[in-house]
């Protein structure tokens, strides 16, 4: 049995002093704890402080309401890190996702912090819209006094850059909060500017502290046991993995327009691992050739190691207002500025990237300009393809390569390029895990699931029944599957039929646009089969959904509403809210891009 440590992760030590002391005083006697306090005290003495037997009064407390509007994750994790530096500053946290708050949550609170994030183009999370719709609706209930800070995050790619966290600031100050740390809004790489907004915010918020009479330091014993139960994991976006690609295989036939490949990763440290429904993260690197280019467009075209550097740690390819912003305020030229007048930015970005700037606008730069104008390369998320249980030690991925052309240039994604085109077997990739709580199998292996993709959308489904198989569950489950051709574009194919063929898949419904003069997709097979569907539902199902937000998912989405309506005489509305009570009670769970 393991001991609890007795000094929280905020004791002022090094984590390696905290890991030894508590080694130590997990293994003392009361007597020699006694005697230890004893010796400390003495010891401070000598040094001139004061061994004063008077306490000091309790630190005063005070409650804080923690609210995040989280698409990926980012906001949620921010959110939870948010409770545990709350403890020291004398704030009692409570975590509460929008998705799952009303406002009465609003109006009984004291002080309010919130992580907002902002999903595509100034739209709020898809779980968080009713309590967004609500909050900025007359239904809204005043909140005199409160004190709050917001923190927003986003992507600078977008036009509308934090614009829920910057509309959710706005309209708690409208409703007669008091805002008592200023807002951030924050890229991609948020990491450290966040964990500093979030303890000076926390800052503002503590309770003021009495006088102390003595030099005795209070620790809440309860708050140590949870710090340290609740680890953060060794690998994360800051911290990634080191992985080697054990397979690389494209998975679709030689006739086929797609090419998709299923990459396997291997590992030796168990302290990596993942859940179905997780997504594992990337770092890619980019196209040297890319990176060429944009090196002799600014006048750098000899300089080798910044190609390097480039090519490995910087954004090269997203084009987006603030980075014309930037570039204007650093040149000087009106050109430029002039681009993000009336509707010149739009227009002219439409499709376009840096390099297409920078020869539309050619400047001489330094190195030290160019990369300050640059964002860091972010990581790419996939939904993990596979169970650990299944493949111990392996995490594999479904990507589908993204070539396309505009304006004259070959484009090429990032991240799906670097590994169909610039990797190879034996080689590496830098890994991390996006933990996905919103996106998990049932507990109970009995019951039925419901799994909808299309293309890459397939992926977390093969873990899940991976998963199923090594837990040995028996529920039903159901796949619908989609995507141009059957003969060179059916993804896992023989696994599925050999899942079928043991009774681990109980059914597989399939639409393959192309292979028919009519246009046929995944929401037609569900309305083929509603009565089935409904079924299922009445059974217990779940259902779960994987795809692109605005084409697949969306329309399958209104594809529900409408097989849920027929039997309340077609009522849409009705449709929908039979829809979010599912959603409510986590049997309708989506992950879209």
């Amino acid at each position: 049995m393991t001991a609890t440590p007795l000094l929280p992760r905020n004791a002022p030590f090094l984590p390696e002093e905290i890991e030894m002391l508590n080694k130590v005083v997990a293994r003392t006697t009361p007597q020699q704890r006694s005697w230890l306090a004893g010796f400390f005290a003495g010891f401070e003495a000598a040094q001139g402080g004061s061994v004063g037997q008077a306490v000091p009064a309790a630190r005063p407390r005070a409650p804080l309401t923690i609210l995040y509007a989280s698409e990926s994750g980012n906001a949620e994790a921010l959110a939870n890190k948010a409770k545990k530096a709350a403890q020291k500053h004398g704030l009692d946290a409570k975590v509460f996702d929008m998705a799952d708050a009303d406002m009465a949550l609003l109006a009984k609170a004291k002080n309010i912090v919130v992580f907002a994030a902002t999903w595509g183009e100034g739209d709020p999370p898809s779980r968080v819209v009713d309590f967004y719709q609500t909050l900025m609706s007359d239904a809204a209930p005043r909140i005199d006094g409160v004190r709050f800070a917001v923190l927003a995050l986003g992507d600078t790619a977008y036009a509308q850059f934090c614009a829920v966290g910057r509309a959710i600031d706005a309209r708690l100050e409208e409703l007669g909060g008091v805002r008592s740390f200023d807002r951030v809004d924050l890229d991609l790489d948020y990491v450290k500017q966040a964990a500093d907004w979030t303890e000076n915010a926390l800052a503002k918020l503590a309770p003021k502290e009495e006088a102390a009479s003595g030099t005795v330091v209070h620790v809440d014993f309860g708050a140590a046991a949870q710090f340290a139960d609740d680890d953060e994991p060794k690998y994360t976006a800051e911290h990634p993995l080191e992985a080697e690609i054990s397979a690389l295989v494209n998975l679709n036939g030689t006739g086929s327009t797609r090419e998709t490949w299923h990459a396997e990763f291997a590992f030796d440290d168990p302290a990596f691992t993942y859940k179905p429904g997780d997504a594992i993260g990337m770092y890619p690197e980019n196209d040297p050739a890319l990176v060429d280019d944009v090196l002799q467009a600014v006048g750098l075209g000899s300089d080798a190691a910044l190609l390097l550097k480039l090519q490995k740690s910087y954004d090269v390819t997203t084009l987006s207002r603030s980075f014309v912003e930037n570039f204007a305020k650093l040149t000087g030229r009106a050109d430029a500025k002039a681009l993000l007048e009336g509707e010149a930015y739009p227009k002219f970005a439409s499709d376009r990237q840096l390099i297409d700037f920078f020869q539309a606008y050619p400047e001489k730069l330094t190195a030290e300009q160019l990369t300050s104008l640059l964002r860091p390369l972010p990581g790419r998320l996939y939904s993990v393809a596979s169970s650990l249980k299944a493949h111990p030690g392996e995490a594999h991925l479904l990507v589908g390569a993204v070539r396309w052309e505009s304006h004259g240039r070959v484009r090429k994604g990032v991240s799906s390029t670097f590994l169909g085109e610039r990797r190879k077997v034996g080689q590496t990739a830098r890994l991390y895990v996006k933990s996905n709580r919103h996106y998990r199998l049932p507990p109970d292996g009995h019951t039925p699931i419901i799994m909808i993709g299309a293309g890459t959308g397939v992926a977390p489904y093969r873990a899940f029944v991976e998963e199923r198989v090594a837990d040995g569950a028996k529920g039903k489950s159901w796949l619908f599957f989609g995507e141009r051709n059957f003969t060179n574009d059916f993804l896992y194919q023989l696994e599925w039929q050999d899942y079928l063929a043991s009774g681990d898949l109980t059914r597989i419904d399939v639409a393959f646009s192309r292979d028919q003069p009519e246009k046929i997709y995944v929401q037609h097979r569900l309305w083929e089969r509603r009565d089935d569907l409904r079924t299922w539902l009445e059974e217990g199902g779940h259902i779960y959904v994987c795809g692109d937000e605005k084409g697949m998912a969306k329309d399958v989405d209104q594809m529900l509403v409408k097989i849920l309506a027929e039997p309340l005489k077609g009522d849409e509305e009705a449709g929908r809210a039979k829809l979010k009570e599912l959603t409510k009670a986590g049997r309708y769970q989506r992950d879209v891009y």
